[in-house]
C-alpha cells in the first residue's frame, strides 16, 4: 500500500486541452470543465500488482503529483489480477471498498449499474487524443454510456529467442498458423521448447487460447449472442492446439501469469506469449546471463489463421469507479489527470512500453520506436477482438471469461482428457448457463 498527499489545496478548475495534429501542431479544442475535487477529499485506488517495478513506481509518482496539485489524498493498493476480480465484485455488492479499480477486461459489465458515469470525461479524452480505438470504446461503454476508462493493454506479443528460431530453420518469425506450428516443432527439436500457460492465467492463457479459437473462425457467441462455440471451426482450433501442446514444456497446465516469465528468464523456453516485462527485466538486469537473453530475444504479433485476419485477444486494463464513492468529483479529476499525456508519457517511458495505448495520440512516445524490439507492442489494440466477440460485452461475456471456459476447453482437448468435439460440446453447455441467466 502506498499513500500520497500534498502540502496545500489547489483549485482544479478547467484544464485547457490540445488536440495533436499532423506535424506536431496543436489545436486548443478539447477542454475539461469538470468540477474541482470536494474539499478534504480522499480516495482509495485498487490496481493490479506490477510486473515491472518502474511501472508501479511511475504510477505512484504520477499519483503523488496529482495529490500535490489538488490536495486529494490517494491511497494505492496493489493485488494480483485474479484477486482483483472477486474483490471488485464484493465492493459492488456491499457498496463499500475502493473508490477506483484498475481492473481487467469486461469485469465492469458485471455490475455496470453500480458504476460512476464517466461519459463526459471519456468523450473529452477521446476528442483531445484522436479518438479511442474501437475495441477500447467497446470495453468502456454500455448503451452509449461510459462505465469504464480503458487504460490500455498489457500488449501480448510472441516473445522468442532469435538463436533458437534460427536453429529451428526459420530466418524470421512466421506470420501464419501453419508456419507457426512448424516453428514450435522445430523449437522442441532444438532443445528449448515453447511454453504457454494452460492454467487459470488471466492474461497469458486467455491470450493464446482466445487467439487460437478466433484464428480458426471459432467464437463463443454470434452477433446476436447465440452460443456457437460448439462448431467445426472450434474443433479445428482445438485439433491444431493439441499439436502445439505436444511441443510445449512440461507443467504448463498449472502455469499462472508469472510462470512463463520465470521459465523464459531461466533459459528453459524459447517462445511464449507475454507483455514486454520479460524483455524489460532481462535488459535492465545486472546479471550478464539475463542481459544475454535480452540481446537474443525479439517480439512478433500473433500469426494469422484460416480466418484470414488478426484475431488477437489482449488483456485490456479497464478502470472503473463506484457510485458509492463520497468524492465523485475527486475521482473524475484523478482519472482525468492520470489519462493526460504528460503523465502517460512518463509512465510509458518508465515502464518501457508495457501498456499498449488505447488512444492513438499516445503512440508518438519515443519509447515505441527507440528500440525496435518494443514496436510490436504499440499496435496490439489495432488487431484485438473483444472478449464477447462477436456478440455484446456484458455480464455473460465477463462471466464466461472469468470462469475460464475457453481456457478449460483448450486444456481438456490438448491433454486428451476429452476429444475436441466433446470439449467443445461441454464448453457450450457452460457458456449457455451464463447467456441464459
Amino acid at each position: 500500500m502506498v499513500e500520497v498527499s500534498r502540502r496545500q489545496v489547489l483549485q482544479s478548475g478547467a484544464a485547457a486541452g490540445f488536440l495533436m495534429l499532423p506535424g506536431g501542431a496543436a489545436r486548443a479544442d478539447a477542454t475539461w470543465n469538470g468540477p474541482a475535487p470536494e474539499p478534504g477529499a480522499s480516495i482509495r485506488v485498487l490496481r493490479w500488482k506490477q510486473f515491472i517495478q518502474a511501472e508501479f513506481d511511475s504510477f505512484v509518482a504520477n499519483t503523488k503529483k496529482f495529490s500535490d496539485q489538488t490536495g486529494v489524498k490517494v491511497r494505492v493498493d496493489a493485488e494480483s489480477w485474479d484477486d482483483i476480480r472477486p474483490k471488485s465484485a464484493v465492493a459492488a455488492n456491499v457498496g463499500a471498498g475502493p473508490d477506483i479499480i484498475f481492473g481487467t477486461l469486461d469485469d465492469p459489465f458485471k455490475f455496470r449499474e453500480k458504476l460512476l458515469d464517466l461519459t463526459d470525461l471519456a468523450e473529452y479524452l477521446g476528442e483531445k487524443y484522436g479518438g479511442w480505438y474501437p475495441v477500447a470504446r467497446k470495453y468502456g461503454t454500455h448503451d452509449k454510456r461510459w462505465i469504464a476508462l480503458p487504460h490500455g493493454a498489457t500488449g501480448g506479443c510472441m516473445n522468442y529467442r532469435i538463436s533458437t528460431m534460427h536453429a529451428a530453420g526459420f530466418d524470421e518469425f512466421p506470420k501464419d498458423t501453419a508456419g507457426y506450428l512448424k516453428l514450435c516443432q522445430g523449437l522442441k527439436k532444438a532443445g528449448k521448447p515453447p511454453g504457454f500457460a494452460l492454467g487459470h492465467a488471466t492474461g497469458d492463457a486467455n491470450g493464446w487460447c482466445q487467439w487460437c479459437l478466433w484464428a480458426f473462425g471459432g467464437k463463443t457467441v454470434d452477433d446476436n449472442n447465440n452460443v456457437v462455440i460448439d462448431s467445426p471451426e472450434t474443433v479445428a482450433a482445438l485439433e491444431y492446439a493439441k499439436q502445439l501442446y505436444g511441443t510445449y514444456i512440461d507443467g504448463v497446465l498449472s502455469w499462472l501469469d508469472p510462470s512463463n516469465n520465470k521459465a523464459f528468464l531461466a533459459d528453459q523456453i524459447s517462445l511464449t506469449l507475454n507483455g514486454i516485462s520479460i524483455y524489460t527485466v532481462a535488459k535492465n538486469s545486472p546479471d550478464p546471463a539475463l542481459k544475454a537473453i535480452a540481446a537474443d530475444m525479439d517480439h512478433a504479433n500473433m500469426p494469422i489463421g484460416p480466418a484470414g485476419r488478426p484475431t488477437e485477444q489482449q488483456n485490456i486494463l479497464n478502470t472503473y469507479a463506484y457510485t458509492y464513492t463520497k468524492y465523485p468529483n475527486a475521482v473524475r479529476e484523478y482519472l482525468r489527470f492520470m489519462w493526460e499525456k504528460p503523465q502517460v508519457d512518463y509512465w510509458e517511458t518508465q515502464s518501457n512500453g508495457y501498456i499498449a495505448p488505447p488512444l492513438p495520440a499516445w503512440n508518438d512516445n519515443p519509447v515505441w520506436t527507440a528500440d525496435p524490439k518494443v514496436t510490436p507492442f504499440r499496435d496490439v489494440l489495432k488487431y484485438a477482438l473483444d472478449d464477447g466477440y462477436s456478440g455484446a460485452l456484458g455480464a455473460a461475456s465477463a462471466a464466461t471469461m472469468g470462469d475460464f471456459v475457453v481456457v478449460d476447453m483448450f486444456a481438456e482437448a490438448c491433454t486428451g482428457n476429452k476429444s475436441p468435439k466433446d470439449a467443445a460440446h461441454d464448453a457450450a453447455e457452460r457458456v449457455k448457463r451464463f447467456y441464459s441467466a
